[in-house]
């Protein structure tokens, strides 16, 4: 049991350093939203370990990837960025572990990430709109970030259009891409995953 609780730790270690330094690895997307929201591949190695080893495992990686972050790259924001970060991640990771732990097929994967990815797209309006956009503007004004948006879609003038405009095609996007490359790597790595170490 404390050999299975041992290797369970090292698993999701490894795979929380995995993601950080994927988180290191970001990128914007400034045909759909301002520079500040930036992508990255940081959820693959979370729903990998939420796939291989469960739900909890899932949230631990992704706040110990987020902690790291902290760590190694400090804050603009405050923390508001990493709070949003997790908290985007865990609406999209969560969901998707739940429902491939109830049945461990390709097709319950495939849907698992439809209903986390539904969640992010769905949820982040309102978590951007009502929390993180209204903890954000004390860094930046929220002038600021709508003019920028606006740079890009003429016709944003109200946090409304920016989250329907910026933030759902964004996350939208995320979600594609991760998702399609969680799908490409899981199965190559779920048995070493689950392979117990010596």
């Amino acid at each position: 049991m404390k050999n299975e609780k041992l290797q369970w730790i090292t698993k999701v270690a490894i795979l929380s350093a995995m993601a950080s330094v994927l988180m290191l690895l970001e990128f914007p997307l400034p045909f759909v939203a301002p520079s500040f929201y930036e992508l990255d591949f940081s959820e693959v190695p979370v729903l990998i370990g939420a796939f291989a080893l469960g739900p909890v495992a899932g949230v631990t990686i992704e706040a110990i990837k987020i902690l790291l972050n902290l760590i190694i790259n400090g804050s603009m924001t405050g923390g508001v960025g990493e709070f949003s970060n997790f908290v985007m991640g865990v609406v999209f990771v969560l969901p998707a572990a739940l429902v491939y732990k109830h049945k461990k097929t390709k097709l319950s994967a495939l849907l698992g990430l439809l209903i986390g990815g539904l969640s992010m797209v769905v949820l982040g309006c309102f978590i951007n709109a009502y929390v993180m956009l209204p903890l954000y503007s004390q860094f930046m004004p929220l002038e600021q970030i709508l003019a920028q948006a606006a740079a890009i879609w003429p016709v944003i003038d109200n946090t409304f259009k920016f989250v329907l405009l910026c933030v759902a095609p964004f996350n939208l996007i995320k979600v594609i891409l991760v998702s399609a490359v969680t799908m490409l790597l899981y199965k190559r790595l779920s048995p070493i995953l689950k392979r117990k170490m010596m």
